[in-house]
C-alpha cells in the first residue's frame, strides 16, 4: 500500500492574515502540503500579487498546495462567522454571490495550480437560518456550475461531509451517482463531522469509491471542536482501518483549530501523525 501523506489546513491560522512564517512552521513540523482556506481576511484570493507571493512561499518551504477550501464566509472573528456564503440558498442573488466567490477562488489555479477544491453545500444545520439556506435544488444547481468552472482550470471538486441534511455520506453518494452523474465530483471526508453525525465507520464505508481527500480532526461527539487527533473520542485505529479497507491512500489533511498556541498545536499534530502512521503499519 502506498504511504499516506499528511498536510495541514491553514484553518489553524484562520483568524490571522496568512504569512510565510505560518508555512515555515508547518514544513518544520514535517508536513508535506497545505489546504488553503479561501477567506479574504485570511488570504485574499482575488489579489494576484498575494497569489504570486504565496507561490514563492510554497517553493521556499517545499510545501504542496494540495487543495483550496472554497469560501464559506467573508471573515472570521473570535470564532464567529462574518458574512456567511451559502451556495444552497433559495435566494438566487445570494446563491449567485456565493458562486462568484467560489469562481474567484478557482481562478487562483490559473496562477498557482492545486488539485482539489473542497466545497460545503449550504450551511451547518446549527447555523442561523440554515433551513432557508439549505435548499437541495439550489445546491444541485450550484454543484453543476462549480463543476464546470473547476474543469476549466484543471481542478477537481470534492464535496465535504458536513453536519446538515444535504451533506450526509449517503446523501452525497446519492447526489453524485444519481443526480450529478457525469460530472467530475468526489467527496471530502471530514472525520470530525462524520463523528458528530453518527457512526464514522459506516460513513467511511458509505463513500467508498468517491473519496478524494480528507479533513482529519477530533471532537467529543457533541461540538465541532477541530481537536488534534487522539484529543477527542474518535477511535482512530478503527477509522484508519476502515479508510484502508476502502483503498484510500491519499492525503490526510489535518484541519485543526488554534487553541491559543498554534505552534504547540503543530507539535501535537506531528505527534498525532506519527501515531496515525503506525496504525497503517499495524493493519
Amino acid at each position: 500500500m502506498a504511504e499516506h501523506r499528511f498536510g495541514v489546513s491553514t484553518h489553524l491560522f484562520h483568524e490571522s492574515r496568512l504569512t510565510r512564517d505560518h508555512l515555515v512552521h508547518i514544513a518544520a513540523h514535517g508536513f508535506d502540503a497545505i489546504e488553503l482556506f479561501a477567506t479574504r481576511s485570511h488570504f485574499d484570493y482575488r489579489d494576484e500579487r498575494a497569489i504570486d507571493t504565496l507561490g514563492e512561499w510554497l517553493a521556499d518551504t517545499r510545501l504542496e498546495l494540495h487543495s483550496m477550501h472554497a469560501p464559506i464566509f467573508e471573515g472570521l472573528r473570535r470564532g464567529q462567522w462574518i458574512g456567511p456564503f451559502s451556495n444552497a440558498c433559495g435566494d438566487e442573488t445570494r446563491r449567485a454571490a456565493a458562486i462568484a466567490e467560489t469562481a474567484a477562488a478557482l481562478e487562483v489555479a490559473r496562477r498557482l495550480p492545486y488539485r482539489f477544491l473542497v466545497v460545503h453545500m449550504g450551511l451547518p444545520a446549527g447555523a442561523p437560518q440554515a433551513g432557508s439556506e439549505n435548499r437541495p435544488e439550489a445546491a444541485r444547481r450550484s454543484l453543476e456550475e462549480i463543476g464546470s468552472l473547476a474543469a476549466a482550470v484543471g481542478v477537481r471538486v470534492a464535496v465535504e461531509v458536513i453536519p446538515n441534511l444535504l451533506s450526509t455520506p449517503p446523501r452525497l453518494v446519492e447526489l453524485l451517482e444519481e443526480q450529478l452523474e457525469g460530472l467530475d465530483l468526489g467527496i471530502c471526508l471530514d472525520y470530525g463531522h462524520a463523528h458528530l453525525m453518527g457512526d464514522l465507520g459506516e460513513a467511511i464505508e458509505a463513500i467508498s469509491g468517491h473519496l478524494w481527500t480528507t479533513h482529519v480532526h477530533d471532537n467529543h461527539g457533541r461540538d465541532d471542536e477541530h481537536l488534534v487527533p487522539f484529543g477527542g473520542t474518535i477511535n482512530w485505529d478503527a477509522a484508519m482501518m476502515a479508510t484502508q479497507k476502502i483503498g484510500y491512500d491519499g492525503m490526510l489533511m489535518l484541519e485543526v483549530a488554534d487553541t491559543g498556541d498554534p505552534i504547540d498545536v503543530l507539535r501535537r499534530s506531528a505527534a498525532a501523525r506519527e501515531r496515525l502512521e503506525k496504525t497503517f503499519v499495524t493493519f
